[in-house]
């Protein structure tokens, strides 16, 4: 049989693998930065770009999209090459892929910290930037299925799978979460409102987890693993089942980040129910991965490759064993909005994701490169102090997850509240997140200590940009028989077509019903649209990452009705674009925090939080009380939230600013019999009247306890 001679493409996976090495280590001090904030807000040098609430998303979208993205790619191009022995489909599409994924990342980088931001977790990028997602990502899918086209490998292996099942799942995800109006050219509005908004925000979010975080990485755990214990894959029977079951259940898991919300409670059993059942695949793909390693065990002493990889797919075990059992309402009753779920998604990051990239990368550049590693032992002493940083990371926080749900929900002999002033359970966990930002300097300084090695092992060797390969071309006669799985392997387009329905069935029956039966969203005659000053408002909120640390959501608690007032309803979040219910409580929750102070405590709370709430780890905002909010902006807001629902009557816009100006006069005037002077258009004026509206439209049982 003739041999076809062809070059495998290296420069494209270079270029991917500097990407990731450089925007690793800028996403992990910049959360080394956010850690800081936590026990010293000063930290962000009185900057608005450096708060908290302006880089957390920084941080995350880095941190995913950045680092992890950029090392998805390096790793897919590399073994996809390699498994269908062929060259990328274009070199053309490869690096129209590279750069435009870069662009997106600086954009991020830009726009993030300016304040530009949906407020949506994980997707928080504006929608020019969500069209270029798309572009990118369709440039991408285009590459891999015309390269798996003309394969001359005819059977896919198991890491291809997962490889398609990410490029499909992520495009659907994406664009079914991004639907959302402009109103200028940075500035949208979510086409969902409330429940609706927050089950598709978290079906997203939990499967960018799945999809972006995970099936891409397991598809390299299939390549790498073996290839660096000399092993075949384990069970390739064991390898069907993992990729079958897990793509089709993990879609349904989302609901799980809204236990104990207004959403409906058969979506929340639903996600429930398919949380636990994830345990089975997850956990076979975890034992797929280490039983490859049997007979291979004496080698971990000693390669670091190993190490990192035996202990990635270990952490891939304790997360997705984690996940599931907080999915249980009685444990995510203890654990939601705590650090608890920190430590939770770093262990799946830094563990799973990270350590996973730091193997791929120690084993892949010394072949590129045609030499040795520079440095075994800093390698191992890379993963040492990875280890170290990882624990020093989450056991702080775990204790602080469970430390604060304990003073959360205690109530004293008498039946109040042990700890009424939500500040006391923040300041007993300062000195965990003190140990969480050590742990981040470990595993950036291991990570560093990466770099430099990776920079000497390619300055001893030879860059291969073409790498010789050969192999006898695809057959095109019919085969007939074999496993079912392998015939379905030798046919890409209707393998790809089976996985979108798979990942489709989930998303469609959680989301249908809820968007087309009325009942799962009662509506209240008495909630109204926001006035123009409090869209402002809410704006503001969104624009200073308020979201980050307050929830917008009183469970149904007898300890958060006792502290918060009455619990949140599906009908009080109709008019909410995006909804802003959060999924981490640093401050207290602030649904029911309308009409509870006066507008000069909220002034000087923004102003000086520690006047009001003494040891409080909020920084000051003081640009807020100078920076004015744009009137011309108004008339486009008010137009485009009509479009997606909102009920403003014709012509609204036009007399918005009126109305929205007598608003700003009353809490001015209010604040100036307390001698504060301000103007009506400044920031600080429209926050506290967003502020003041929320959960003011029902009926709250009073509460006079601090936050």
């Amino acid at each position: 049989m003739e041999l076809q001679q062809f070059k495998y493409d290296n420069k494209i996976v270079k270029y991917f693998v500097i990407a990731t090495v450089v925007f690793g280590l800028v996403g992990m001090l910049v959360g080394i930065l956010m850690a800081t904030q936590l026990f010293l807000p000063e930290a962000n040098l009185g900057l608005q770009f450096t708060t908290f609430g302006r880089i957390r998303p920084l941080h995350t979208n880095a941190v995913i999209f950045a680092f992890v993205g950029n090392a998805m790619f390096a790793g897919v191009y590399y073994s996809m090459q390699r498994l269908l022995k062929a060259r990328m489909f274009s070199d053309f599409l490869s690096w129209f892929h590279f750069w435009g994924w870069q662009l997106i990342i600086v954009a991020a980088v830009i726009t993030l910290p300016l304040g530009f931001n949906t407020s949506k977790e994980y997707a928080e990028l504006e929608w020019p930037i969500d069209i270029a997602i798309t572009i990118v990502w369709v440039v991408f899918g285009i590459n891999m299925i015309g390269t798996i086209l003309k394969r001359r490998e005819r059977h896919m292996y198991v890491a291809i799978w997962f490889y398609i099942a990410t490029f499909v799942t992520v495009a659907v995800l994406h664009v079914v979460n991004s639907f959302e109006i402009p109103v200028t050219m940075f500035k949208s509005y979510s086409w969902y409102a409330g429940v609706q908004d927050a089950l598709v925000q978290w079906w997203y979010g939990h499967n960018a987890v799945a999809f972006f975080l995970t099936t891409p990485f397991l598809g390299m755990m299939y390549y790498f693993l073996p290839k660096a214990a000399n092993r075949p894959v384990y069970s390739y029977k064991l390898s069907i089942i993992h990729f079958w079951s897990l793509i089709f259940i993990y879609i349904w898991a989302g609901p799980h980040h809204l236990l104990y919300t207004s959403l409906p409670n058969w979506a929340q059993s639903l996600g429930t129910v398919f949380s636990i059942m994830l345990i089975a695949p997850s956990w076979g793909g975890m034992l797929n991965g280490l039983l490859t390693l049997r007979g291979a065990w004496d080698r971990v002493r000693e390669d670091p490759v190993l190490k990192f990889m035996v202990v990635a797919v270990t952490a891939y075990g304790m997360a997705t064993l984690e996940g599931p059992l907080l999915s249980i309402k009685n444990v995510n009753a203890i654990a939601h909005f705590t650090d608890w779920i920190v430590a939770h998604v770093h262990v799946g990051g830094l563990g799973w994701n990270g350590f996973l990239i730091f193997g791929m990368l120690y084993w892949m550049i010394p072949r590129m490169w045609g030499t040795k590693l520079y440095s075994t032992k800093l390698a191992n002493t890379h993963f040492w102090i990875g280890t170290l940083g990882i624990i020093v990371y989450a056991l702080p926080l775990y204790t602080a997850g469970v430390v604060q749900s304990l003073m959360w929900k205690s109530f004293n002999a008498d039946g109040f509240l042990e700890y009424p002033n939500f500040l006391e359970t923040v300041t007993q966990i300062v000195p965990m997140y003190m140990m969480r930002a050590i742990g981040g300097v470990l595993y950036l300084t291991g990570a560093i200590m990466m770099a430099y090695n990776l920079v000497k092992t390619a300055k001893q060797g030879t860059f291969k940009s073409e790498e010789a390969a050969e192999a006898p071309a695809l057959e095109k006669k019919k085969i007939v028989g074999g496993h079912w799985h392998s015939v379905l392997e030798r046919k890409p387009l209707i393998f790809t077509t089976l996985t979108l329905v798979a990942i489709l069935i989930g998303g469609i029956i959680e989301m249908v019903p809820t968007f087309l039966v009325k009942s799962n969203i009662p509506t209240i005659a008495s909630v109204q649209p926001y006035t123009p000053l409090e869209l402002h408002g809410r704006d503001l909120y969104i624009k200073e990452g308020c979201n980050n640390c307050h929830t917008q959501m009183v469970r149904p608690f007898r300890s958060e009705t006792e502290r918060y007032g009455e619990y949140s309803k599906a009908g009080e979040f109709v008019y909410d674009h995006p909804h802003l219910w959060g999924s981490k409580r640093t401050g207290p929750d602030l649904h029911r925090v309308g009409a509870k102070y006066n507008n000069v405590w909220h002034f000087n709370h923004m102003l000086d939080p520690k006047s009001t709430s003494p040891g409080s780890i909020m920084p000051p905002y003081p640009w807020m009380f100078t920076q004015t909010i744009d009137l011309d902006e108004t008339a486009g807001k008010i137009t485009a939230l009509r479009r997606i629902g909102v009920p403003y009557a014709e012509g609204y816009e036009k007399i918005a600013n009126d109305e929205l100006i007598a608003q700003a006069m009353e809490i001015t005037a209010d604040l100036a019999a307390s001698d504060i002077q301000i103007s009506e258009d400044t920031e600080i004026v429209a926050l506290i009247a967003y502020l003041q509206r929320l959960g003011t439209d029902i009926k709250v049982k009073s509460n006079d306890q601090n936050p």
